[in-house]
């Protein structure tokens, strides 16, 4: 009998995450736990095989810590995926859009709905996670109150669906990554692959700029660039990038190593399948 998979994930059945992962793995167990930092421990300890992390998102940019708890997890990214988010507008059994007073749900949801919230003239209250807030008015079974989460949610915790598909974006997603205890690289020439990786440079001029110079000579393709501060320090600034290819792509190879030349450091946090959605992202040119 095969074992099988447990994946992680942060916050309660029916959040987005756990939407990710049915349809990501669907043979798999999605775990769920409290806090990002709780899902990175168990998939660290071996208690979870692999996790479903959201990165970062289409309307509301990047998901707080995560770029600050990835890198100092010691985990590996192996895979990514893109989620359409669609939001419903909930309520208790029998409840009715004009009963509604409050809705709740996850800063981010909150932020992704605030057409209808303003044409309702209800109250925003933030909460933990989308599905929890689902819990809760479940539980409170108050009609004015509702909340704003997945359709898999008001399944879960027998809610009414007041409005569908209440997010302001249609291009609403949100990118995951899956993370392991182990690298993982994907193979070379396997197909469009990602790289993803973080470094800190040195404290010389123009470091930075030297610093990405090699991708631009090498035509390797960056596709995503953060800062952020370490330790609280306004002058210590890591950075996170994706670009596509594999390091022993020739021309990524040679761009890495003038990367590393002008870093202090420098490390490699996945090499995986870029995800087909991907293909979306293409502009046209002018």
């Amino acid at each position: 009998m095969s074992k099988i998979l447990k994946i992680a994930f942060q916050g309660e059945p029916g959040a987005n995450s756990h939407i990710a992962i049915s349809d990501a793995f669907p043979s798999a167990e999605a775990v769920p736990y409290a806090t990002f930092e709780d899902a990175l421990g168990a998939i660290s300890s071996g208690e979870a095989d692999l996790g479903m992390i959201p990165i970062e998102n289409s309307v509301a940019g990047r998901v707080a810590d995560i770029h600050h708890l990835l890198p100092a997890s010691g985990l590996y990214i192996v895979g990514e995926w893109f989620l359409p988010i669609r939001h419903q507008l909930m309520g208790i059994k029998g409840a009715k859009l004009a009963d509604i007073k409050t809705v709740e749900s996850h800063v981010h949801a909150l932020g992704q709905c605030r057409r209808i919230i303003r044409q309702l003239g209800i109250r925003s209250i933030v909460a933990g996670d989308t599905a929890g807030s689902a819990r809760d008015i479940a539980q409170r079974g108050d009609k004015s109150v509702a909340a704003i989460a997945s359709r898999l949610a008001a399944e879960i915790y027998g809610l009414d669906i007041l409005a569908e598909d209440v997010e302001d974006e249609a291009h609403n997603t949100t990118r995951f990554v899956v993370l392991s205890r182990d690298p993982q690289w994907a193979e070379q020439n396997s197909g469009p692959l990602v790289t993803t990786f973080v470094f800190r440079v040195r404290n010389l001029p123009a470091a930075l700029y030297k610093a990405l110079g090699g991708f631009a000579t090498n035509g390797v393709n960056m596709t995503k660039l953060e800062s952020y501060m370490v330790d609280g320090n306004f002058f210590a600034t890591q950075f996170y990038a994706d670009v596509d290819g594999h390091p022993d792509d020739k021309g990524l190879a040679f761009a890495l190593e003038e990367l590393k030349f002008f870093s202090r450091e420098f490390r490699i946090i996945g090499v995986y399948p870029g995800h087909p959605f991907r293909a979306t992202f293409s502009e046209t040119r002018e």
